[in-house]
């Protein structure tokens, strides 16, 4: 228990807020995006500036307090809050500078992928962001990071210019690819294992302010039609073109037809990074292979197609998910996938099955100037549960369980770390190839050898 005094004196040392057990805005500051998180925190800093992130980190490291670092809140496993320990909150943080001579964007930590977005769309400019507006930018960015524009422009970290970062032992730094390179090296891909990063300096694109994309749904009926003419289709795509596929519920939204709201569909959702000429052309075996029940894809404000998935992940729903790498989609992963998904007529109508199709300029990016791994997958699932609160949580854990494990013949091996929940150091490592973990290692015992920073998909020091 710390002495009243020393928080005391914590608390004015701030610019931010602290807030503890008891306060009138406690219950509302621990919690997470992921409802089935429910951690009791014994202090939260809601830091203002950098100043306050370097008080609170070397408060905690002083008082031998356990630290999550929480920036959108939007992690799975919850690793933003803890029992106990000090929450570091950067959601205040949430300055954005636009360079429009240079396209460069640089962002603190606070924000969230809709701000960040509305900032850069005032310029008709964007880098690859969430596929949810309300993610934070700071832990997607730092585990790798993709969206609807990343085969053309590669992933978050491929746009990644420049970090500011507050260390371990308190010290300042800067990170970029001639100034502290090797940290730099570990950011990209790294996730929070290295320091609090307090603002970005990203990459801007032309995009904007319309693109062409958007939804089109086919019977869940056809699926197996669907992800055999998928699989064809994405090895002639052009990198302009980002897709997933996904199984879900029909949602009770006005395009939705009444006769068709709660049925099981499967919906391929995708964004042409250019003209919309040649992104109508690029689609056009996408509406010939088959009659789709609803098509709402055409020119779409980017910022409207970057909440299209907002619906399905609002604040406290419960969550839990697992993700594989695969290669393929062979007939025989393709039946495993029909017959899986064709279970969520049990359950909640927020859970899905999310298929990512990679390539394009994940693959080609320079594999040596950042940590993330495994660029030659073709493709991410992601078995999705998700339920509200008063629902039996156990029937939707054991389906995305059991889907997982009747994936494992197809999968690579290797994991997301985004998608990855807390399952453990053999999981975690199959977020990287041994010659980068091993790199990994060697800079978490330069940058924070006691482990100060391991709520997160943690790297450990060699000595622990």
């Amino acid at each position: 228990m710390i002495k009243k005094s020393i928080v005391d004196m914590f608390r004015a040392s701030l610019h931010g807020q602290l807030i503890q057990p008891g306060d009138a805005d406690y219950d509302d500051a621990r919690r997470v995006w992921n409802g089935i998180i429910d951690k009791h925190h014994a202090l939260i800093v809601r830091c203002a500036d950098d100043e306050d992130v370097i008080s609170a980190v070397n408060f905690a490291r002083t008082q031998g307090l356990l630290v999550a670092v929480r920036g959108g809140g939007h992690n799975v496993a919850g690793f933003g809050t803890c029992d106990e320990g000090i929450v570091i909150d950067l959601s205040l943080m949430k300055k954005i500078e636009i360079d429009t001579v240079e396209r460069t964007a640089r962002a603190q930590s606070g924000l969230m992928w809709g701000e960040f977005d509305k900032a850069t769309q005032v310029h008709n400019l964007a880098t690859t962001g969430g596929l949810v507006s309300t993610t934070g930018i700071a832990g997607f960015t730092l585990g790798g990071g993709f969206g609807w524009l990343v085969r053309k422009y590669g992933l978050t970290v491929d746009n990644l210019l420049l970090v500011d970062m507050v260390m371990a032992n308190g010290q300042r730094l800067t990170a970029n690819p001639s100034e502290n390179a090797d940290l730099f090296w570990g950011v990209c891909g790294g996730g929070g294992n290295f320091g609090v990063v307090t603002s970005f300096r990203y990459r801007l694109h032309d995009v904007g302010p319309l693109v062409y994309g958007g939804a089109i749904f086919y019977p869940a009926e056809r699926a197996k039609e669907c992800l055999q003419f998928y699989r064809e289709w994405t090895s002639t795509m052009p990198d302009e073109l980002s897709t997933l596929v996904a199984f879900l519920t029909a949602p009770p939204e006005p395009f939705v037809p009444k006769e068709l709201i709660g049925m099981p569909m499967i919906v391929l959702v995708l964004c042409y990074a250019g003209s919309a000429d040649e992104g109508e052309l690029a689609i056009k075996p996408l509406r010939t292979f088959t009659h789709p029940e609803i098509d709402l894809i055409g020119p779409i404000p980017y910022l409207a197609l970057q909440t299209i998935f907002d619906a399905t992940s609002p604040k406290g729903i419960h969550a839990y998910w697992k993700a594989e790498y695969l290669n393929n989609l062979s007939d025989d992963a393709i039946n495993v996938l029909v017959e899986h998904s064709a279970k969520m007529k049990s359950l909640s109508p927020f859970a899905a099955v999310h298929i990512h199709h990679w390539g394009g300029a994940i693959e080609r990016a320079n594999k040596d100037a950042t940590a993330f791994a495994h660029r030659n997958a073709r493709y991410v699932l992601n078995v999705v549960g998700l339920w509200m609160e008063h629902e039996n949580a156990g029937k939707h854990i054991a389906w995305v369980h059991d889907f997982s494990q009747a994936m494992q013949p197809f999968s690579t091996g290797q994991t997301y770390l985004n998608f990855l929940g807390d399952e453990g150091s053999v999981r975690v490592k199959a977020a990287y190839d041994t010659k980068s973990y091993e790199r990994l290692v060697a800079l978490k015992n330069k940058y924070d050898p006691t482990n100060l920073f391991r709520l997160n998909q943690n790297i450990k020091p060699s000595g622990l």
